[in-house]
């Protein structure tokens, strides 16, 4: 209270404020994702086996029953690995993993409930029709790839080269490039002080060129 009239001083409602924020932040860093349902669904689909997907990833059987067991945090290069003997990608599984938010702030610092890798950072959360993903350093894709929809590659800082289609573009701060679904591709960052921003819409968006039918 200030002292003089009564009233709330400045600093009582800062304090206030910025509890509420502490408290926000808080609860956003307590939500991890929950991959291993994701993953161990995906496997039932496919009617594969721990020992199936072991011998596809080359990952152990304990490590991968952990996994589905929130027992432990895969890396993204082990959860890449898991995605491709499961016949999808790290973002689909880390799309599946979490259907209840609508509106999730990721802070700068905050963690995407895997284990981290330098340079990669998730910036969606949850089951939503756009997937993003940060890379920052030398990065190097190492592998081809096709998605089914529409991505954009956008360079924020450094230089990155990109093959798409039998051709190659080095992109620079501010340089954009779009590749519809379907484009192989593959990329790498040339310069160490490379941030790319990749944002794609999800596998399992049916993306169609055609109208809506009446009444829809």
């Amino acid at each position: 209270m200030n002292d003089r009239d009564g009233t709330d001083g400045p600093n009582d409602l800062d304090r206030e404020h910025d509890k509420g924020k502490s408290t926000d932040k808080d609860k956003d860093a307590k939500e991890p994702l929950r991959v291993g349902v994701a993953v161990r669904k995906r496997r039932r689909a496919l009617h594969l086996t721990l020992a199936a997907v072991s011998a596809r990833s080359g990952l152990s059987v304990p490590f991968l029953s952990q996994i589905e067991n929130e027992r432990a945090r895969p890396s993204m290069r082990s959860l890449e690995r898991v995605a491709d003997a499961l016949e999808t990608t790290a973002v689909e599984l880390l799309a599946a993993s979490d259907t209840a938010r609508t509106v999730d702030l990721v802070r700068a610092g905050d963690a995407s409930g895997l284990t981290p890798v330098p340079g990669v950072r998730p910036l969606v959360r949850g089951h939503h029709q756009l997937h993003a993903l940060e890379f920052t350093g030398d990065q190097d894709a190492g592998r081809e790839y096709q998605h089914r929809n529409d991505e954009l590659m956008y360079v924020v800082s450094g230089a990155c080269q990109v093959e798409a289609e039998g051709r190659a573009y080095r992109l620079e701060s501010g340089d954009a490039l779009f590749l519809s679904g379907g484009v192989r591709h593959r990329w790498r960052a040339v310069t160490e002080d490379t941030r790319l921003l990749v944002v794609a819409v999800g596998e399992h968006i049916h993306a169609t060129s055609e109208p809506p039918s009446p009444g829809q």
